[in-house]
């Protein structure tokens, strides 16, 4: 997509409240992948001292939303997504890869792994989410 790239994409999502309080990061930006990025910390955590499910919820879709966003365009909503957990997270960076895995002109699907990344740089599968991204722009 030209005209967005990875700065501008760290931009939008430093333009958004939620993401800062999660310090969160994209990483990777283009050719219909992204990838979103947050170190794991204590009040990160549920009560067993796993990553909470809601965390890892908004790291899909934030990662989801950004992939469709290099087919798409820049204006993007999410129409839905749902995520299957595998395993408890744990580790020191909480990493969501998202992929397009078809795009029109107006809709894409795109899938997204969550990898849990230890102190090694090893990724753990913790859960897989699929979603659905619409334009935002009139047509």
């Amino acid at each position: 997509m030209t005209g967005f790239d990875l700065g501008l994409a760290q931009k939008v999502l430093d333009s958004q409240p939620f993401s800062r309080l999660l310090q969160a990061r994209i990483t990777a930006f283009g050719d219909g992948a992204a990838v979103l990025e947050l170190d794991v910390r204590d009040e990160l955590r549920q009560q067993n001292g796993y990553l909470h499910g809601g965390v890892l919820a908004y790291a899909a879709d934030n990662s989801i939303t950004f992939a469709a966003g290099t087919t798409l365009g820049p204006a993007v909503l999410t129409a839905g997504f749902s995520v299957q957990y595998v395993r408890p997270a744990t580790g020191v960076i909480l990493r969501a890869r998202a992929t397009v895995v078809h795009s029109g002109r107006r809709q894409a699907v795109v899938r997204c792994d969550l990898l849990a990344v230890g102190e090694g740089g090893e990724e753990t599968l913790c859960a897989v989410a699929q979603g659905t991204v619409l334009s935002a722009q009139t047509p």
